[in-house]
């Protein structure tokens, strides 16, 4: 059964990749005329994505990548930036 959820409960919930990284923190949904765009995503001090992004407040992650929302969103690992960690 697909349970409703408003977007104003999905403030501060944090947020996983599918493979259990904690990522961040939702700050703000991203809504064109009533469809769902994206989901602003906050680099908290603990989270994978601080830990990548550095001084950067934050990214934003497209709907289509969000596999799953209740207490938590769980959202595709494909939505980590992606980074070089080869020293030149």
């Amino acid at each position: 059964m697909l349970k409703m959820k408003k977007i104003t409960e999905t403030y501060e919930m944090r947020v996983f990749t599918d493979q259990g990284d904690y990522f961040g923190d939702i700050e703000e949904a991203i809504v064109t005329n009533t469809k769902i765009f994206g989901w602003k995503v906050r680099a908290t001090k603990n989270s994978f994505l601080n830990k990548i992004l550095g001084s950067a407040k934050g990214v934003i992650v497209p709907h289509q990548l969000v596999k799953s929302v209740g207490d938590i969103m769980i959202i595709s690992k494909s939505a980590v930036p992606s980074y070089n960690t080869d020293d030149e």
